[in-house]
């Protein structure tokens, strides 16, 4: 495998970036593990996987520092995106905590800034905020997480929301909730989707089908449901691991080829909505 080069997607500022990146959730929690986090980060960036996503609230700025070690010497390669917790997201408070973001991070710029999901601070002042930090040069671009197709046409009617350039969202094999409108409103507007927690954090893989379309294409399961992701117009996949082998076999689902009767038969063992349903988060 790794013939196959990886896809890419653009935001709607231009920037183009792979398909499939590096999360960091979980990361940056015991010292122990540090090693093996940075050493899986660089072997990710190493295959092309230079997306790498974090935010304030994984390991309370500790992903980020894993992250800034992963990165060190390596910046210009990197499309880095990390996350403002909503009780800090005022206009004040997204600022102060981009610049703690950017301490940690040992970075002058964050590529994409977030916004974790909805709280009580108003859209409109967290939009003025990632506004200034563009303009102040320490982001390139802002988004969200976790926003439904609600809060995402409530966002196009606040000053400058319309530059809005992606969307973080739950999103698996069994978790297709969002394909009923959320995900075709975002392709609809040229809004990439981001798909956190891909492999339902492997709940997902013991499911028999899975597995038994994994071994016809002598793949795993985790590939198999990556490459369904990754079949998606517009959807930019971030897995999290902290096994460099992990990394490469992420790395690999980009040359899966599935037939149109397999997907028929994931189809069947994961359905897609029939109808609207409530934006799930973990």
């Amino acid at each position: 495998m790794r013939d196959d080069a990886i896809p890419t997607i653009s935001f709607p500022g231009g920037a183009e970036v792979p398909a499939i990146g590096q999360g960091t959730w979980n990361m940056g929690e015991r010292s122990s593990e540090a090693k093996r986090e940075i050493e899986s980060l660089r072997t990710g960036l190493d295959l092309g996987m230079t997306l790498i996503d974090t935010a304030e609230m994984y390991a309370e700025g500790g992903a980020e520092k894993i992250v800034g070690q992963a990165i060190r010497g390596r910046r210009d390669e990197v499309f880095l995106v990390s996350k403002v917790y909503p009780w800090n997201a005022s206009r004040k408070g997204t600022i102060e905590a981009c610049g703690r973001s950017l301490s940690r991070l040992g970075t002058d710029r964050i590529d994409l800034y977030l916004l974790h999901w909805r709280g009580d601070h108003p859209l409109a002042e967290t939009v003025e905020a990632f506004e200034a930090l563009k303009v102040s040069g320490k982001i390139g671009a802002w988004g969200v997480s976790n926003f439904d197709t609600n809060d995402m046409e409530e966002l196009l009617t606040v000053p400058a929301g319309g530059n809005v350039a992606t969307n973080q969202v739950l999103y698996n094999l069994s978790r297709r909730g969002v394909e009923y409108d959320l995900l075709p409103w975002c392709q609809k507007r040229q809004i990439p989707l981001m798909a956190y927690s891909p492999i339902e954090q492997g709940r997902i893989l013991h499911h028999p089908e899975l597995i038994r379309i994994a071994k016809a294409y002598q793949a795993t399961p985790a590939q198999v449901a990556l490459a369904f992701l990754l079949e998606r117009d517009g959807v930019i996949v971030v897995p999290k691991t902290s096994s460099t082998a992990r990394a490469a076999e992420n790395r690999d689902a980009v040359s899966l080829d599935i037939t149109d009767g397999d997907w028929a038969v994931l189809d069947a063992a994961f359905p897609p909505p029939v109808r609207k349903r409530p934006l799930e988060m973990v």
